[in-house]
């Protein structure tokens, strides 16, 4: 098993080598309908499967057709990362979609229409630290995904 250091740095590698081929070497039609950037790469300590995380910008339809897209060159791009890294077994690589950024935007708009909420009522942050509660509350627990939740993203 190799050591924490070392998975970084093949992460590290495998996202820069990606990327790369996100960019050019990838000719599936699929892949470039979207806008693709990696955002993170998760190596086993074991070294033999890395997922890759993905963030897709466009339509919901544009999403799936770049990650069906994506795994159909599954294949092309195991075998160039086992080219352009020097490893003892190229790592199975699995194309995950990274939500985090548009779940992140949701919950600021939902902290800035709350503000404005609070502005409209002439509310301001001493009526919250007071104790008095609210629906803002309810609100913000329905956006922000439990820890549970994540965990079934990353499986």
């Amino acid at each position: 098993m190799a050591n924490s250091r070392r998975v970084e740095r093949v992460a590290s590698l495998i996202k820069r080598e990606v990327s790369h081929m996100l960019m050019g070497d990838i000719k599936d039609d699929r892949v470039g309908a979207g806008m693709v950037s990696v955002t993170d790469v998760d190596v086993s300590g074991d070294l033999q499967h890395a997922k890759v995380f993905v963030s897709i910008y466009g339509t919901e339809e544009t999403r799936a057709e770049t990650m069906e897209g994506l795994k159909a060159a599954t294949g092309f791009v195991r075998s160039e990362l086992g080219q352009r890294i020097r490893l003892r077994r190229t790592p199975e690589i699995l194309f995950k979609e990274d939500t985090s950024m548009e779940r992140g935007t949701r919950v600021l708009s939902l902290i800035n229409q709350l503000s404005q909420e609070r502005e409209e009522k002439g509310m301001d942050d001493a009526w919250f630290a007071e104790g008095e509660e609210g629906d803002d509350e309810d609100l913000l627990d329905d956006a922000i995904p439990s820890a549970e939740d994540d965990e079934d993203d990353l499986a």
